[in-house]
């Protein structure tokens, strides 16, 4: 296909009813004949899946697989933060005056990401941020970057674009355009900490621990509650999953954060990898 043609057409496609169908799709029995070639396309290692492949009763629940426990570390300090899923960093840096960077010549604001009260967007103002993809072969479950009590969620329903490159480079404000999920922590040593988990084209849904919210729902409406009795969790602990691949977000209200040396602009990180630390004094 034309590549010029390209980002006209993800425009129009039926986004949101084709990753319905899609999650339809793989949640049927039929679908479990697709795993093993599955593992084999995207070079997937079975020995740290949780269970063995045959026990997998459809593509999706494979898809949403948990792996063997002590296959990830979790890195260890209240001023640390830890990877919350396996993937590849898109983006990373300051949030300078209110907005992020999307890829070179695009950005979009905080306010519009959040779709929240203005008040909360601000308490990220000249933070940091990064921005993590998972292709369809990385583990998907999403974990904890840090310790600390969940106080609040917003679903904003919306589009599916692809977040592959070809969105990002032709989809403008394509991660406060598409479906997202956001929970905001607050921790002891880094301040809120705002975990965005983005929809895309052909997730099926995005779910989390803390409660039944779910993403990609007929006539899904906007929601924003504060969390009842505000959970604690660790770092580490599992907050919830995508049924295929996606994008998380995390946003820091602290201005102290120091990235660690490994983590830059496209390259992997696992879930429970250092990702950055509070600065020494």
């Amino acid at each position: 296909m034309n590549k010029k043609l390209l980002p006209g057409i993800i425009h129009r496609l039926p986004q949101n009813v084709m990753s319905r169908t899609m999650g339809k799709i793989t949640a049927s029995r039929f679908s479990r004949l697709a795993i093993r070639h599955y593992i084999k396309h995207y070079n997937i290692d079975p020995s740290i899946v949780e269970k063995p492949v045959r026990e997998y009763r459809s593509l999706k629940e494979f898809f949403a697989r948990r792996l063997k426990p002590g296959v990830r570390s979790i890195a260890e300090g209240d001023d640390v933060v830890a990877s919350p899923v396996d993937g590849t960093v898109s983006q990373m840096g300051d949030t300078h005056e209110g907005t992020l960077i999307q890829a070179k010549g695009k950005q979009y604001s905080l306010a519009e990401l959040l779709g929240d009260a203005p008040e909360l967007a601000q308490r990220f103002y000249g933070g940091k941020f990064i921005t993590i993809y998972l292709s369809p072969r990385d583990y998907h479950r999403i974990h904890m970057p840090v310790e600390g009590n969940l106080t609040r969620y917003t679903y904003v329903p919306g589009r599916l674009y692809p977040v592959n490159q070809l969105g990002i480079e032709h989809v403008d404000k394509l991660f406060a355009r598409n479906e997202r999920l956001v929970t905001h922590v607050e921790t002891k040593e880094l301040g809120c900490v705002a975990i965005v988990k983005v929809g895309a084209l052909f997730v099926g849904s995005v779910k989390v621990m803390y409660n039944r919210a779910t993403t990609n729902v007929k006539r899904g409406r906007k929601m924003s509650e504060q969390i009842p009795c505000a959970p604690h969790y660790r770092k580490g602990d599992e907050l919830g999953w995508f049924e295929f691949g996606s994008t998380v977000i995390l946003l820091f209200e602290s201005k102290d954060l120091e990235w660690a040396d490994n983590v830059k602009i496209g390259s992997p990180v696992l879930m429970g990898q250092k990702l950055a630390q509070l600065k020494t004094q």
